[in-house]
């Protein structure tokens, strides 16, 4: 566990995302859980050293299975966006592995099962300010990477997590993204407005502005590619001939190529077809 203050503590030895906690005089407040529940309860007991308040909440940053399939053992309330509340309900009762290999982490980990969801009760829209403490802390939707994606932001403290918005030594997830607000949110997270923040990932904890700047030239790259398959009107397929490029400037584990190789080709076709291939039919159903 590292501490970036006092109260402030982050965990990347799970398997997922980097997780955190936040030690008020309220309570406890979770960023993200690990996919297996043994983690998660492992997660909590290991914070029980620590001094707080009795209340005990959940932030999930989006959607993404690998931050949300857990919830349940982390035993307390769950706040998300409310576009992340509508992906749960559109989901079964109950987490089941499913055929598409997206590249999450979580379909790398054998006999994980069927995990039942935990529902968020609570959500917002645009932004939140929780006040566990004297000093605020703020939710703020930023749906680049994913349409409900939230930042949480500590600005007293200067520390702002921005969950898969920037990833160290990963590929990004594209299915529900937006590239053009995903790089504004970029731009954002650069500009004076940020300046002097600790910026941390939800996959690889505190980055350095140089991993957000890479993370910025895949995203124009990767938009670039888009741009111009459409304009070939090239298939979805196609966009796998993007792949070796785009991990090319990473530095991974080798065991960890075919996770990556999987989430590109995943997330490239799902964004193309979504954001360009099916746009021409879209428009004549919007017409009829």
């Amino acid at each position: 566990m590292q501490s970036l203050r006092e109260n402030i503590h982050l965990e990347d030895s799970y398997a997922g995302v980097t997780l955190a906690a936040i030690n008020l005089p309220k309570g406890m407040i979770y960023i993200d859980a690990p996919p297996i529940p043994e983690d998660g309860r492992i997660w909590r007991a290991d914070l029980l050293d620590l001094e707080s308040g009795l209340e005990r909440l959940l932030i999930n940053l989006d959607s993404n299975a690998d931050r949300v399939i857990g919830s349940r053992a982390m035993d307390c309330r769950t706040l998300v966006q409310e576009k992340t509340a509508e992906h749960y309900s559109n989901r079964t009762g109950v987490f089941k592995n499913q055929s598409d290999l997206t590249g999450a982490v979580w379909e790398t980990i054998p006999n994980l099962g069927n995990i039942r969801w935990a529902p968020p009760e609570i959500t917002f829209t645009d932004h939140m300010s929780l006040y566990w403490d004297d000093a605020p802390i703020e939710l703020v939707h930023h749906p680049g990477a994913d349409i409900g994606a939230i930042w949480v932001s500590l600005p007293d403290e200067k520390i702002i997590f921005v969950g898969d918005t920037v990833l160290k030594n990963q590929p990004p997830f594209l299915e529900r993204a937006n590239l053009p607000l995903w790089l504004e949110e970029i731009d954002l997270l650069l500009s004076d407005t940020y300046k002097g923040y600790t910026v941390v990932s939800g996959r690889g904890g505190v980055c350095a502005s140089s991993t957000i700047e890479k993370q910025r030239e895949m995203l124009q790259n990767i938009l670039a590619g888009m741009e111009h398959l459409a304009k070939k009107d090239a298939e979805p397929a196609a966009t796998a001939k993007m792949i070796p490029a785009l991990l090319d400037p990473l530095r991974f584990l080798a065991s960890e190529r075919e996770l990556f190789t999987n989430r590109l080709r995943y997330g490239l076709s799902a964004y193309y077809i979504r954001h360009y291939f099916n746009k021409e039919e879209d428009a004549e159903e919007e017409d009829k």
